[in-house]
Parts: C-alpha cells; structure tokens; sequence
C-alpha cells in the first residue's frame, strides 16, 4: 500500500511539472507577489505633500518649515500666500494637509508665550490623515524641547519616552513580509491540491484510478503528498528571502515555525482536496480555490486586526487556518516564540485539517461514480 501511495504521489509531480498552467502556479506567482507586497505593501506613509501657509515669516516659522521639509514623511509641493487657496489644494488632492502659522508666530515665542499653528487636514482617507497628523505631532514635539533647551528652560514638565518593542525601526515591512510566508503558500497549496481530483475528470484518467488496487482514502493520501512538500519549499523559499533580503530577523525557534507549517498545511491541503472532490473541471477548482481565499485572508488578520472586527465575524475567524499560523510566523519571526507559547495555534489547525480531510474523503467516496 505505501509504495502504491509513493507511486501515486509521483505520478502527481510528474502531472504538476508537466502541465503548463501548473508549472506557472508554482514559479509565476508566488515570485511576482513576493516582489510586489515585499515593496509595495507597506503601512508606513512618506513624501506626504504639504502646503504651507506661512503668515509669519520669521525665523522660528522657516526653522519649523524646515524641520518638516527634511522629514521623510514630508515633501512640501506649495506655498500658500492667501487664505482663498488652501481649500482648492485640500479639495483636488493636491496636498493632503496645509500647514497655518499666525501672523505673530516668531514674536509670541520669542516672547516666551505660545505660537498658534493650525493643521487643515484632508480627512476623506481618516487613517492616511491620523497618521500624518501623528508624525507631525512629533516634529513639532522635538521643535518644542529644541526650543526649550535653547532657552536655558527645563522643556515642557511631562515628557514621553517611547521604547518599541520587538521592532524597533517600527518598519512596517517587518509585519507584512512574515505574514505573506502564510498568504503565499496558502494559495499555492490550495490550488495544486484543488486542481488534483478535477484533472484526473478533466482529462478522463479518473475512471482508471478507480480501478487500481488504491482505496480512495489511499488516493487522497497520494494527492495530498504534493501539496505538502510544495508548500515546504515554497515557504521554505519565501522564508529565506525574507531573511536575506529584506533582512528581518528570525529570534524564535525554526523547529517551532516548521511544526506550525506543517499543521498549516494540513489544513490547506483538507480544504483544498475537499474543493477538488466536489469539483468537475479545473476551471471549477481554480474558482473554489479563489472563492475560500479570499475571505480566509480577510479573516485571517493579515491586514487589519482581528479585535477591530464585529463579535459575529471573530467566530468565524476561528475556522480560518490562515488566522493561526500568521500568529505563529510573526511570533517566531519577531517575538522569538518557541514551542510553548503557540501550543494554543498549534490544535486548532490540527483540528481543522482532520475535519477537511475527513470530509474530503466522504465527498470523494459519495462522487466516486
């Protein structure tokens, strides 16, 4: 029986390497989705266009105008000479927020008062909008204990500190390039293993698998090899290029990463061969395949945080496998976890790649004929 699974199992390879819409699956994808949201992808905002409306035009205006000109966030496109011109810059997108000093800017600080500066924001996009305000926030916060020290004055009474923890450089790429080892190797396993029954449909070979000594339990084993070691190698793949090139660190336990990849693609490769069994053509598969992505990526926390969601969609996130092993990449990556601390992601993939295989395997006997 195991060398008939191990037969079934090559001849797997041997269909994947040698179909041209599979081979393309494997290398085209994954490559150009690393390459883009490696680059792309990204929560942090730079060379926000700014418009300034300088009313003062003295010298402690200049110098905070140039505290945010030499920002990376920052790149002011425009200056502002009348009050009319602002709202034409903010409605057209030209700027997403102009900067107003008063008149007497310079003069109520050298005064030792305070100078009123007004932010006009472009709040249609509120996240894009809150996170500049914050990154303004911060300029202004440094101009201010400058200029405290040049005053000889102890600054303002309460001050922040911050330390980040886990990523220091708070580079958002460090978030999203972890999570894309999950994305990626989920939808390169979930369509090779989707399209494996339905090919064998497809191209009228299903009938003589039927008549080998192979149960149908034993077929989905041999169909199921494939999608496994294809997705090692792929993660394997992203993983390494996520170290190598884009420099993240690995702190935790790669034993600990490989057991939750593992369990993770078991439960891909259930999903997967249970779309496949109910599946008649590959054109069927593929849109299975796409029809349980993308609501497992939106789910799974990739992007937006999963507390932010209703009470009714957090329930059922919990059948998301993709929700668990982002958490254990991005604790293995960032966090340094070992085997312990993910204990709790580890069983609930176990569970669900039981229940989708064992569900595939009823599909497959009750659709044999």
């Amino acid at each position: 029986m195991l060398r008939h699974i191990l037969a079934l199992a090559i001849k797997e390879f041997l269909a994947l390497l040698r179909d041209p819409r599979s081979r393309f699956v494997l290398i085209g994808p994954p490559i150009m989705q690393l390459i883009i949201f490696g680059y792309a992808a990204s929560f942090d905002l730079d060379h926000l266009a700014v418009a300034v409306y300088d009313e003062d035009g003295g010298s402690a205006a200049r110098a905070l105008v140039s505290r945010i000109q030499g920002s990376p966030h920052f790149h002011v496109v425009a200056h502002v000479a009348r009050e009319e011109e602002v709202a034409p810059l903010v409605d057209n997108k030209e700027v997403l927020l102009v900067l107003h000093m008063e008149p007497r800017f310079t003069a109520h600080l050298a005064q030792g008062g305070s100078g009123s500066l007004q932010v006009i924001l472009d709040g249609r996009n509120s996240n894009t909008a809150l996170l500049a305000l914050n990154y303004l926030r911060s300029i202004v916060l440094d101009f201010n204990q400058s200029l405290a020290a040049q005053r000889g004055s102890d600054g303002p009474p309460v001050t922040l500190s911050m330390r980040a923890w886990y990523n220091e450089d708070l580079d958002s790429h460090w978030f999203i390039i972890p999570g894309i080892v999950g994305l990626l190797t989920l939808v390169v396993t979930l369509v090779v293993t989707a399209l494996s029954v339905a090919r064998e449909r497809e191209q009228g070979t299903f009938d003589q698998l039927l008549v080998t000594p192979l149960r149908p339990t034993a077929i989905l084993v041999g169909k199921s090899i494939p999608g496994l070691v294809i997705g090692v190698i792929e993660a394997s793949f992203i993983i390494a290029v996520a170290m190598l090139w884009f420099e993240i660190p690995l702190r935790g336990s790669v034993g600990a990463l490989y057991l939750g990849l593992l369990l993770f693609l078991f439960s891909a490769v259930g999903v997967g061969l249970m779309i496949s069994a109910i599946s008649v053509t590959q054109q069927q598969a593929v849109l299975g395949a796409f029809l349980f992505l993308v609501p497992a990526v939106i789910l799974s926390g990739f992007a937006t945080p999963i507390a932010n969601m209703p009470e009714a969609v957090q329930m059922l996130t919990y059948l998301d496998p993709l929700r668990y092993f982002l958490v254990i990449v991005r604790g293995v990556f960032l966090e340094g976890d070992s085997y312990a601390l993910l204990v709790d992601q580890y069983w609930p993939m176990a569970i669900i790649g039981a229940a989708s295989l064992a569900a595939a395997g009823w599909l497959f006997r009750h659709r044999m004929y």
